[in-house]
């Protein structure tokens, strides 16, 4: 079914051009491009005869689903796709240990988890689609994922084409796209995004426009700790984070919320980081949390500012 059936209100000319504009940008004979292209490609005719997302770990097909040859293609496959960010997951018997335990953060947002059934629902940001994935067992109608990254973009797709799952979109789109879509969400989930915009009142603006009256957002975001309603601005980086702005602590960021017009604007999480969460594995063996924190005082990022922790607000338009 077309994209656009699902946003009616949608400024559908200008978004047909931009996504026509990002397909010809992905047919680009790039070697970069083809690295995930070719992959794709390779084993898109697989498709597994049983999924389970009900769990933490994201279960697409088994491996006695698949001949000897297409195990080890599909092995090499995902395996080129490393580093892999958010999971687990476990395709065709090859078990992922992403870099983020991402199911902990699931089941922090579980017990307030906003009603999905036949919901129109967007996860900006979303990495390889695991929380996409994870929403399925509350039967939205739709989820449209937003992600600017090539390897996450076709991460998904790759995935996506072996679990077949209809009701999960992904575009190479970004959260400064949500004009585009006014009034278009039932629910929004806003995850590890606000500290990477250089204004995040109006991402958060963008994020409220793009909900429907009475819609509800989830957002989750890097925070230092203080009661103080403050944001650290790093001269540089952030946790070794070149691309990270605003650090706020829970009261400023709820402030942000109020202010940019959220209502029942709600913290119902507030945890420290650690490696425990995220952390180095076989399918990410570069830089992870452990290598951001000062070794010697763990309270403090190896540039001695406060270290990470990380909340949850529930909001609504």
């Amino acid at each position: 079914m077309d994209l656009l059936h699902y946003f009616p209100q949608a400024d559908q000319k200008r978004l047909r051009a931009l996504l026509a504009e990002k397909s010809a940008w992905l047919g680009q004979e790039k070697k970069g491009f083809l690295r995930y292209r070719e992959p794709l490609q390779s084993v898109q005719h697989l498709r597994a005869s049983s999924c389970d997302f009900s769990g933490d770990v994201v279960r697409i097909g088994t491996s006695n689903e698949l001949q000897a040859d297409d195990q080890e293609r599909v092995h090499q496959v995902l395996r080129g796709l490393t580093p892999w960010r958010k999971g687990p997951f476990s395709v065709f018997g090859v078990e992922i240990d992403a870099e983020w335990r991402s199911q902990r953060k699931w089941n922090r947002i579980t017990p307030e988890l906003p009603e999905l059934a036949g919901k129109v629902v967007a996860d900006i940001g979303c990495n390889n689609g695991y929380y996409m994935f994870r929403m399925l067992p509350h039967q939205p109608d739709f989820v449209l994922g937003f992600e600017p990254y090539v390897h996450h973009y076709y991460a998904f797709h790759i995935l996506n084409a072996f679990a077949g799952q209809q009701r999960l979109q992904v575009e190479p789109l970004g959260i400064e796209h949500l004009e585009l879509f006014p009034g278009c969400f039932d629910v929004i989930f806003c995850l590890g995004i606000l500290y990477h915009r250089p204004s995040p009142l109006d991402a958060l603006r963008d994020l409220h426009a793009a909900l429907a009256p009475g819609g509800c957002l989830i957002v989750e975001s890097q925070a230092i700790p203080g009661s103080e309603p403050v944001a650290l601005f790093p001269e540089q980086t952030y946790a070794k984070a070149p691309g990270t702005w605003f650090v706020p602590t829970a009261a400023c960021l709820q402030n942000w919320l109020t202010r940019t017009g959220f209502r029942e604007v709600r913290l119902f999480c507030e945890h420290a980081m650690s490696s425990e969460e995220q952390r180095r594995t076989d399918w990410m063996d570069f830089e992870s949390y452990q290598d951001f924190i000062d070794k010697d005082n763990p309270a403090f990022t190896i540039e001695g500012y406060p270290a990470p922790r990380r909340v949850f607000f529930k909001a609504k338009k």
